[in-house]
């Protein structure tokens, strides 16, 4: 672990996984400058003028794109606010990337490409869409419905996934890697809604349905048109099998096993956040 005081700065730092690097940075005495639209000096993705003031007295970063990596346009934007922190003097970046998708690879080819220190971080989908994210309300309301089939997920924990971009911001030996970031075993979305049932004691199901009814979903929840057919898109394509395989990252990177679904929801369920709406 580095010992000197530094600026470390993180973008996304109020998110499922940015918050938690925030704490894991600030645990290590790590100097955090939290990146947002009413930070000082502030950041807005929507807003290219306020990219580069933000990388001013910092050494590393950690570097996340809103919605997602996965987004179209999402490369261009990643490549101007990396070449940006690397002309500002900011020497390690850590990219959290995603598994297995165009968009994505092309972001990292715009970090990889760059004279610094880089770190991938590729994750799965995380835990935690089911407890603060988009699966929270559907199972709220009973029905997880989605445009993702019967193919199987290594569903990985947030905790894990922060823990190593903390690693790699603070600690030698993870220039120049790219960790793929799963949990311990597969799990179909049936299986997980079985077990979130299971544990609240609850009457829970998955329900497979095309993009388009999802998309037509999510427009009739009130989200515009030009955000749903894209998240569809996304999801479809995310969980279409590509990613129905474990891989090693998390072990690679911190020398022990990723946390297991079934442990985090039996964590997660006396919260009761998945009671009822």
């Amino acid at each position: 672990m580095t010992t000197d005081k530094h600026t470390t700065l993180v973008l996304g730092g109020t998110g499922r996984v940015g918050r938690r690097v925030v704490k894991g940075l600030t645990d290590r005495g790590v100097d955090v400058r939290v990146a947002s639209r009413t930070g000082t000096p502030p950041f807005d993705w929507e807003d290219p003028s306020t990219w580069a003031g933000v990388f001013t007295g910092v050494q590393s970063a950690y570097l996340m794109y809103y919605p997602e990596v996965e987004w179209p346009g999402a490369s261009d934007a990643i490549g101007t606010v990396a070449r940006l922190a690397v002309d500002a003097g900011v020497r390690r970046l850590v990219l959290l990337s995603a598994r297995n998708q165009e968009e994505a690879v092309r972001c990292e080819e715009a970090v990889t490409g760059l004279p610094v220190e880089w770190t991938i971080v590729a994750p799965a989908s995380f835990n935690q869409n089911f407890d603060e994210g988009v699966f929270l309300e559907p199972l709220r309301q009973g029905v997880l419905a989605l445009p993702a089939g019967d193919n199987a997920d290594p569903f990985v924990d947030a905790n894990d996934i922060a823990d190593v971009a903390v690693a790699a911001l603070t600690e030698s030996g993870h220039a120049g890697q790219r960790y793929e970031l799963t949990g311990p075993r597969l799990w179909t979305f049936a299986e997980g809604v079985e077990e979130i049932a299971r544990a609240t004691g609850r009457t829970l199901r998955y329900e497979p349905i095309t993009r388009e009814q999802f998309a037509d979903a999510i427009v009739a929840d009130g989200a515009p048109r030009d955000f749903a057919d894209p998240l569809a898109t996304l999801i479809s394509e995310f969980f279409d099998g590509r990613n129905s395989s474990l891989a090693d990252g998390v072990e690679r990177a911190l020398h022990r096993k990723p946390r297991d679904f079934a442990d985090w929801v039996a964590e997660i369920a006396p919260t009761g956040v998945w009671d009822a709406a």
